[in-house]
């Protein structure tokens, strides 16, 4: 009987618990995102006027509702102002009027992704957002038409799915151009 005790004790909800814990950390294999697979690129997709564009994963720290912003006087344009990110002055910007030189249409459901740039993070208003999405070495194709004008410098591979063709869209070359970290006029 009291084997039968001590079995029922190892056998508790605790015990149960811990016995997944260590199963399951015998087996880890990364997050999904974090696996190398030879041939497969990933990143976050998103719509500016009418370019599907993707940025790689490293260079968006996260997508967000579009904050308040605060006018800053003596910007560029396409320099909207600064917002409270978690405590962190963000600097957010218009990347469309930046790249075309036509204002973004603000609407609710704003998204904006939170790039890193050095000296801290900046915030760029996109038109749409598309979500993850991967793509591997069948779908390349040439960028002919995402890399003319101002996007000829940022877009320099493209892969095609489906009926739609995305540019990869570099945010490092971004902001790293001078142009866009003089924001003043």
């Amino acid at each position: 009987m009291n084997q039968a005790i001590a079995t029922k004790r190892r056998t508790g909800p605790f015990e149960t618990l811990l016995d997944y814990e260590e199963r399951s950390l015998a087996h880890v294999a990364g997050r999904p995102e974090m696996i190398e697979a030879p041939g497969h690129w990933r990143g976050v997709g998103f719509r500016l006027g009418q370019r599907r564009l993707v940025a790689s994963f490293d260079e968006v720290v996260e997508i967000l509702p579009l904050p308040a912003v605060t006018p800053v006087p003596g910007a560029q344009p396409w320099m909207l102002g600064v917002a409270n990110v978690r405590g962190n002055l963000v600097p957010v910007v218009d990347l469309k009027l930046f790249l075309e030189g036509e204002r973004t249409i603000v609407h609710e459901g704003q998204r904006v992704l939170v790039v890193r740039q050095a000296g801290g993070n900046v915030a760029v208003i996109i038109d749409e957002l598309f979500g993850q999405r991967t793509f591997n070495d069948s779908h390349r194709a040439g960028a002919e038409g995402l890399d003319d004008g101002r996007y000829a410098y940022f877009v320099s591979q493209a892969y095609r799915l489906a009926e739609h063709t995305w540019g990869v869209f570099s945010m490092t070359l971004l902001t790293r151009t001078p142009e866009f970290r003089q924001a003043t006029t």
